[in-house]
């Protein structure tokens, strides 16, 4: 391997020589995916290398969260970067030679790959110490959990209080753009998701005597169908919205009207005075509906994440490092807007930060998130390590 120039920002190049060993890395994390706040195995093990390279690492926050710190040089700035550690009770169909060795449990969002990149990045820069500063990699886990998830507990169990930082940021997997294109915008970004379980109550009976009973599952498709309106007529067309009916059950045996009929909605919005108004139609709409056939509700509304809103300076250091990186073709810095979630928002809420997704290949195929035949594109692996090191090189520096 050709000699480093020492003064010189890291390049893709630099993190040629290890990947082999990330590819290794990624592929055994892979094989042992570990479900939300389960991360006990995976935990101890990134505590190992990271002991080994030289980090102070502080092990327990949100169960099986942990911190890594370095600091170099004299310089007064602290950097946070965070990689998420937990899978998904989803059987891996992919055939891999490295596939889940959990029945009912794989890494279909890439966690096994956002932390091979940051462990990456953490011995580069183990190994060059090229910044001038604190830097602080969180390894969270819990992200896939959609409530109390492991951010707002780390959050809420003091993790920046006992890890200051001046910025934080987190890099996601995006499947459907090119392999190591960067993606990312300014301002809101990924959506705030809630989700509400509702359970319709009405009074069963034989299906031949309907009018004997008071059937929910009717007033459970009325409810299904009103809720169709919630976006449509209650929320401003400029304001993006869902509303998404994803669970419908009721009854067993096709001659008996059952007792009770449950459905599962998920709700995305970007602005808090839309997310209050998307609950109050629904809670409405649900409740008078069920009257309306003589039934009766009850729900349990849960709010999940907030909105991602990528901070400016963040977003445009992010912005910066890519395009010196990987060439302006190659980054997209006015992404539209995602209406997918991400927990990340909790520590952004604390700390300004910044969520940069980069390109995963092609999405066919069954290679999308969260889907049975996923896997993360290992030839990322360089390109994100290098990422993170030229960030934290560039953020971290004498002032």
């Amino acid at each position: 391997m050709a000699a480093r120039n020492a003064a010189a920002p890291t390049t893709v190049a630099d993190l040629e020589d290890l990947k082999p060993e990330l590819t290794a890395l990624r592929r055994s994390l892979h094989q042992r995916p570990e479900l939300a706040f389960q991360e006990h195995a995976t935990a101890s093990r990134l505590a190992g290398l990271l002991t080994e390279w030289g980090y102070e690492v502080m092990t327990g926050l949100a169960g099986t969260g942990l911190v890594a710190s370095l600091r170099a040089g004299s310089g007064a700035r602290r950097l946070g970067l965070r990689a998420d550690m937990d899978a998904l009770p989803i059987g891996e169909t992919t055939g891999l030679p490295y596939a889940s060795q959990a029945e009912g449990r794989m890494h279909a969002c890439g966690h096994d790959g956002h932390m091979a990149m940051l462990l990456g990045a953490a011995r580069h820069l183990a190994r060059t110490r090229k910044f001038s500063g604190v830097l602080h990699l969180i390894f969270q886990p819990a992200e896939e959990r959609g409530f109390d998830s492991g951010a707002k507990r780390m959050v809420e169990e003091g993790l920046f209080k006992r890890f200051p930082c001046d910025m934080v940021l987190a890099m996601h997997n995006h499947p459907g753009a090119p392999v190591g294109q960067f993606l990312t915008r300014s301002g809101s970004f990924m959506a705030a998701g809630d989700r509400v379980f509702v359970k319709v109550i009405g009074n069963g009976g034989h299906a031949a005597r309907p009018q004997l009973a008071t059937d929910p599952v009717v007033a459970a498709a009325a409810i299904v169908m009103a809720l169709q309106t919630v976006v449509s007529r209650n929320i401003d067309p400029s304001q993006a919205a869902v509303v998404s009916v994803g669970r419908l059950r009721a009854g067993d045996a096709l001659n008996v009207i059952p007792g009770e009929a449950e459905i599962g909605i998920s709700v995305r919005s970007f602005s808090p005075q839309v997310r209050a108004r998307l609950r109050e139609r629904i809670v409405r709409i649900c409740e008078s509906t069920a009257e309306s056939h003589e039934a009766s509700v009850q729900i349990d509304y849960v709010e999940g994440y907030p909105v991602v809103d990528n901070a400016a300076a963040p977003t445009a250091l992010a912005l910066e490092v890519a395009r010196a990186l990987v060439g302006q073709e190659q980054v997209i810095g006015d992404m539209p807007a995602l209406m997918g979630s991400e927990d990340f928002a909790y520590m952004m809420q604390a700390v300004p930060g910044a969520l940069v997704r980069i390109g995963n290949g092609p999405a066919d195929g069954g290679r999308a998130l969260h889907n049975a035949n996923y896997d993360f594109n290992d030839d990322n692996l360089c390109v994100g390590a290098a990422f993170w090191s030229r960030l934290a090189e560039t953020y971290l520096r004498d002032a």
